[in-house]
């Protein structure tokens, strides 16, 4: 007995160091393959769609009813692939990149405003013949949608905002605090090295990640700094059509949820509580412990209180 445990304790370790020798010898793959293997465990397969000429990358898996789930800024498709995985099951979901993020079309002078990317979301549904959904979003993601929900209402079935950004009070954050003194930016990495931070910032609880994958994701954060910059600088415009969210929300009538972080250093998780007192179907929690991003720090509890919120709101 004692050899034959020697022997599975030596393959185990020659196994786990062969895999973690590839994960640092060949980056580039290993988080190709990885990221693939997730997809595919949560019940995603990757697709492409072209609208007004831009391709959009997506993500789709299960069946049903449509819940299309939108990223925040310098965020990608993959920020949902581990939740999505729980809801699969239950509902068709569909996870694009935005245009300028991700795998998806990137020109530098396009109009990256909250109200132009809410229309080509609508675009991008239209062209896959969806003409009513249920919506979550993230941060940047929350604002989209909640300015989807606006302009078609009728197109709008719930919400479901994580850490949604929109409201001024929102930005009385560290990320905020941040940015008003210093002008540099958190959510931002000009070398791969600096993307770690990233992750430290906007997660409390971070899951595991491979060095393949913080590598790979840093060497794309890199690549886009110049874009992402112009496009933060655009979603902070006071010009453009819509620039808060503020005394817009009490004219969203789907149902609502409002999830947020209670140590969310990006957006102060305490605007939910204006979501409560304006949305007038909005219902809000308040997740201990998680920061920015509960869909990534905590995807089965996450899932778990959207299936519930589904489960109230889809009674007859």
């Amino acid at each position: 007995m004692r050899r034959f445990l020697l022997i599975t304790l030596v393959a185990l370790a020659a196994l786990f160091g062969g895999l973690t020798a590839f994960d640092y010898l060949a980056p580039e793959q290993a988080a190709e393959i990885g990221v693939g293997l997730e997809r595919a465990r949560n019940g995603l397969t990757e697709k492409q769609a072209t609208v007004d000429g831009l391709n959009i990358a997506y993500l789709e898996g299960g069946a049903g009813e449509p819940l299309v789930l939108i990223h925040g800024f310098g965020a990608d498709k993959d920020n949902f692939t581990r939740v999505a995985g729980h809801l699969t099951p239950h509902y068709r979901v569909i996870i694009p990149d935005l245009p300028g993020f991700g795998e998806s079309s990137k020109p530098l002078d396009a109009d990256y405003t909250i109200e132009k990317q809410a229309e080509r979301v609508h675009a991008f549904l239209q062209t896959l013949g969806v003409q009513r959904a249920h919506f979550g979003g993230s941060s940047m993601g929350g604002a989209i949608i909640s300015v989807h929900a606006l302009k078609y209402p009728d197109a709008t079935a719930s919400l479901w905002l994580l850490g949604p950004a929109g409201l001024s009070k929102a930005l009385d954050s560290e990320l905020g605090k941040i940015l008003r003194e210093t002008g540099k930016n958190p959510l931002l990495a000009q070398t791969p090295e600096e993307f770690p931070a990233i992750m430290d910032f906007v997660m409390s609880r971070p899951p595991l990640f491979p060095h393949s994958l913080k590598r790979a994701l840093g060497e794309r954060a890199a690549a886009d700094y110049p874009l992402h910059q112009r496009i933060f600088a655009q979603l902070n415009d006071p010009q453009q059509p819509r620039p808060t969210l503020d005394g817009y929300i009490k004219d969203i009538q789907a149902p609502a949820l409002v999830v947020w972080g209670n140590e969310d250093r990006a957006l102060n998780y305490q605007a939910a509580e204006i979501y409560k007192a304006e949305m007038p179907r909005a219902e809000v929690i308040i997740m201990d412990g998680i920061g920015h991003l509960p869909m990534i720090e905590a995807p089965r509890q996450a899932a778990r209180d959207y299936l519930a919120f589904r489960a109230a709101i889809d009674k007859p």
